[in-house]
């Protein structure tokens, strides 16, 4: 089975910003345009609509590229699921509840990411790193899309390990 890449919208908005500006780095867009029609890259509808409120150059690139996958948060199966991540991050003691109002807010996509990679067994590609020491003696402010997504067996990567795998050199 090919691996399929569920991709967070800091994995374009970092790149865009910090080191893949379309001006200076434009083939690192071009090459991944080519593969959007492959079925592997996946975008949730919440990560497109984040991108789109940049009214950017990338959000024009994301609303020009017809071949990701668009998922719905809003499937059954993933709103389960996604109950699911807010009780973990309220219960497993390692979180205060300031973690849980922050990823319970309507507009925060990381648990909505967590559950659709649960569901569909994707890989979720991330800027993210997880939180180093995670005590219940000592517990964070701020939940980590990969620490929470190690709970629910979800593989969290970045996007050099997306561009390997699908053979992106720029």
């Amino acid at each position: 089975m090919v691996e399929k890449f569920l991709i967070d919208s800091n994995s374009f908005m970092t790149p865009y910003r910090q080191y893949y500006a379309f001006d200076l780095v434009p083939t690192f867009w071009k090459e991944l345009s080519k593969r959007t029609d492959s079925g592997n890259l996946i975008l949730l509808d919440m990560v497109k609509a984040e991108i789109e409120k940049g009214k950017d150059k990338l959000a024009d690139w994301i609303n020009n590229e017809s071949g990701f996958v668009i998922c719905s948060h809003v499937a059954p199966e993933i709103i389960g699921k996604y109950q699911e991540v807010l009780q973990y991050v309220q219960t497993c003691g390692l979180y205060k509840e300031q973690a849980l109002q922050i990823w319970a807010a309507n507009d925060v996509a990381d648990p909505w990411l967590i559950a659709t990679a649960a569901v569909n067994n994707y890989t979720l590609i991330t800027v993210e790193a997880p939180s180093g020491g995670l005590s219940i003696k000592t517990p964070n402010k701020a939940a980590k899309i990969p620490d929470v997504a190690r709970a629910f067996g979800v593989k969290t990567e970045n996007i050099y390990y997306m561009m390997r795998q699908l053979g992106i050199k720029i």
